[in-house]
Formats: structure tokens, sequence, C-alpha cells
């Protein structure tokens, strides 16, 4: 045993009451759980409850997890095609594969990136202005006169009068 220790000692009869007061004063205060279970007016203020399915979240990123989860489908589905055909042909060169069946997963990934930017700058875009305008045209027909003078070049523009 080790020499810096202390040998724990039986707690006497007094020290034993003064623990036992303790942990029944522990007990006596532990927090109690209580539920109503009365029914909530079908028309008034209630608190809000968690609907059950997708936590709501902005059509954005609603449209993005929807995405997401396309994806993940379509990836599981040429991977396992992909296993399969490596499976059944014994020699199949993985890359090759990796190759073959990554690429339209890829491309049609790819073009749905595309068409989401090509719709966001659409999007973006203002709306063309068209103005018309009816009634009489004239033509300002003034002319300017331009010199520049000096060892610093100033130019002064004069309309005729």
């Amino acid at each position: 045993m080790n020499a810096y220790l202390p040998v724990p000692k039986q707690p006497t009869d007094q020290a034993q009451q003064l623990i036992n007061a303790v942990e029944e004063a522990f007990v006596a205060q532990q927090p109690t759980a209580h539920r109503d279970d009365t029914p909530l007016p079908a028309i008034g203020t209630t608190p809000p409850v968690p609907q059950p399915g997708r936590p709501p979240m902005s059509q954005r990123a609603t449209d993005a997890s929807v995405l997401m989860l396309t994806a993940g489908a379509a990836s599981l589905m040429v991977g396992g095609g992909a296993s399969l055909v490596m499976l059944a042909s014994g020699y199949a060169d993985p890359a090759v594969c990796a190759i073959a069946f990554g690429a339209p997963t890829v491309l049609v990934l790819a073009i749905g990136r595309l068409a989401s930017k090509a719709k966001a700058v659409a999007e973006a875009a203002p709306a063309p202005v068209h103005h018309h305008y009816n009634g009489n045209v004239t033509v300002d027909q003034r002319s300017i006169n331009t010199q520049t003078r000096g060892v610093i070049a100033n130019t002064r523009n004069q309309l005729p009068r």
C-alpha cells in the first residue's frame, strides 16, 4: 500500500447519522415531474408543438434536401449496378467500371447544376423596360468648339451662343 495515502476509517455512529441526514435532504430536493393531459382548446393560444414529418424550413432548403436525397438514391443504384457487373464478370477492371457507370451520373448532376444556375441568372436579370413616346421630335444641332492651350493642358469647351 502507498505510504502517502491515508487509511480510510469506518464512520462513527454520529458521522453515519450526518451522512444519512444529508442524503435525505438531497432526496427531498429532487425535482418532481408533472404532465397535464387535459386537452387543449380548439381555438385560442396554444404552445407550438413539433409536427411529424420534415421540420419546417425554407422552400430553398426543402428543394436542396430533396435534391440531395435524389442524388444519393441515384448514386446508390449506379454503385449497386457497378458492383453487380464486377461481381458477375469476375475480371472487370474497377477503374473502367467506375468511368462507365460514374460518367452518366456526373453528367446528369452537371446538367442539373447548369440548369439551376441558368434559372438563378434569369430570375436575377431585371425585367425589360419599353418606353413608347408620341409627339414631335426636335434634334439639338449645336456643336462644341474645343481649344487646348498652355504648358499644362487646359481644355475649355465652349458652346456657341
